[in-house]
């Protein structure tokens, strides 16, 4: 008896911002993405005030799929992707943010996209917002700090729900919500919530006011598109990196008990309706004065998610009496007491690999809400090299995914975990969203282009692209 539905979705996933390019095209506006230019591994990026003509935007062409989504959906639909999850530039629909009407342009272009998926019997699962804010409200407006933009964005969700209302089942209204909880890296503020920081405020203030806002205008979304189509499939996307006890020191587990907090504030919300008793606590304590308006009380018990969906890359481990710096090199999720864990391999970019990890965070987030599951990122990025007969033999990504699928079989096998899907990150080549490189590739399919934006684009099918056909082929019993 197969052990996953056989209406489960095997995908891919993308997000505008990073494949789409076309940046200025099709009447899209500047998004917050469209002034963030190239960085590296140890090199953030800049976000610059304007588009400056010395400095390289890799997000502005992206891998061109704008001028080539026929191409790439007939080779997505040839891997037999069940769906792709992708994004809608809201910069596409309404390019300042605020107009009171949208660009048609924009609009018939993702109907050329749906209908093109379709075609394929490929299931679009849309995001409403993957960090890609009109550039106009995060300037204009304060971007989430403002109770307006709450307003625009809902007018933007009503718009897109009403326009593909008759094709687009499955949605997901903000990307990655929670990792703007790192307010140690200011991309993250800005690029969820076009938000930048002054010298003198309280960051973590800030963030729990614009998370506020954020979590409004979510759950204002769902409930205007269970409105307009009760049909509708509407979850929230996280980005979970279990935390890890360093050891059975109580003090340790208490540790990452607390910790763990950072990951669960944004969907104890989302799902529960209301604001978890830890976090109005740390308010109390901290002093902070989060601005509320009548009504929204309701407005979150009225706009709770009905799955939920979320990013698995790594894992992290907090160590209670430990203070780790920059040098120690730990990619931690911005935790200040972060340490290696002994027992598990890292990629070339310091990410742990640990499929377990996945299994355990499935059963995390199934106890803990009782909601389906929809694994909608994972993936390993690394180098790709080219064979002398021209193939590409990525057997670490091969193996890095056979492990985590493996990891997701058991949780449904064994564990009783409702999952719905899984769509490995970046399935075919973009750029990438923390440093802007190529050269860090998770796709199944190759993109000719490298960190300085040369290349031809051309599109060369993986070992993996081969190997993950096979994997849908058969339901996930051939790995």
């Amino acid at each position: 008896m197969a052990k996953l539905d056989k209406n489960f979705l095997w995908g891919g996933a993308l997000a505008a911002n990073q494949f789409e390019g076309g940046y200025d095209q099709g009447g899209k506006g500047l998004s917050v993405h469209d002034v963030m230019t190239a960085g590296e591994h140890g090199k953030a990026r800049e976000i610059t005030e304007t588009i400056e003509d010395d400095k390289f935007y890799p997000n502005h062409d992206g891998i061109d799929f704008y001028n080539r989504y026929k191409e790439d959906i007939a080779l997505f639909g040839e891997m037999g992707l069940k769906c792709l999850r992708t994004s809608i530039a809201w910069t596409r629909i309404f390019p300042n943010g605020d107009e009171t009407e949208p660009n048609e342009e924009g609009l018939q272009f993702y109907d050329n996209i749906i209908d093109e998926l379709l075609k394929y019997n490929i299931e679009p699962v849309l995001t409403l917002s993957h960090f890609e804010m009109p550039l106009h409200l995060a300037r204009e407006y304060g971007g989430f700090r403002n109770r307006k933009v709450v307003d625009y964005f809902v007018r933007f969700a009503e718009t897109v729900f009403n326009r593909y209302k008759d094709k687009v089942k499955y949605w997901m209204t903000f990307n990655e919500i929670n990792n703007q909880m790192d307010t140690s890296n200011p991309i993250f503020l800005w690029t969820n919530s076009g938000v930048t920081l002054a010298e003198d405020e309280d960051p973590e203030e800030v963030l729990y006011q614009v998370a506020h806002n954020e979590l409004i205008a979510s759950a204002l979304a769902v409930s205007k598109g269970k409105e307009i189509n009760p049909d509708f499939i509407i979850g929230n996307m996280i980005s979970h990196v279990p935390i890890y006890p360093y050891s059975c020191n109580p003090n340790d587990i208490m540790e990452a008990e607390i910790a763990n907090r950072l990951r669960f504030f944004f969907p104890d919300v989302q799902v529960r309706g209301y604001y978890p008793g830890y976090a109005l606590k740390m308010f109390e304590k901290n002093g902070y004065d989060i601005k509320w308006q009548e009504g929204d009380d309701e407005i979150l018990k009225n706009g709770t998610v009905e799955y939920i969906a979320f990013s698995y890359y790594m894992s992290t481990v907090v160590k209670h009496d430990e203070v780790t710096s920059v040098e120690d090199n730990v990619v931690n999720g911005g935790l200040p007491n972060s340490v290696k864990n002994p027992y598990i391999k890292e990629s070339q970019w310091g990410w742990a690999i640990d499929p377990v990890g996945l299994r355990y965070t499935l059963n995390v987030l199934y106890n803990r809400y009782q909601l389906p599951l929809f694994i909608v990122e994972n993936g390993f990025g690394t180098t790709d090299e080219f064979k002398e007969d021209g193939t590409i033999d990525d057997q670490e990504r091969i193996d890095y995914l056979r492990e985590h699928i493996k990891s997701s079989i058991q949780a449904v096998d064994e564990d009783g975990v409702d999952l719905m899907g899984y769509t490995p990150w970046g399935i075919i080549d973009i750029v990438s969203f923390t440093t802007g490189e190529m050269k860090k590739r998770y796709g199944l399919i190759h993109v000719d282009r490298d960190n300085e934006g040369n290349g031809t684009l051309k599109r060369t099918k993986k070992n993996s692209f081969y190997w993950f056909n096979n994997v849908i082929k058969t339901n996930g019993e051939e790995l």
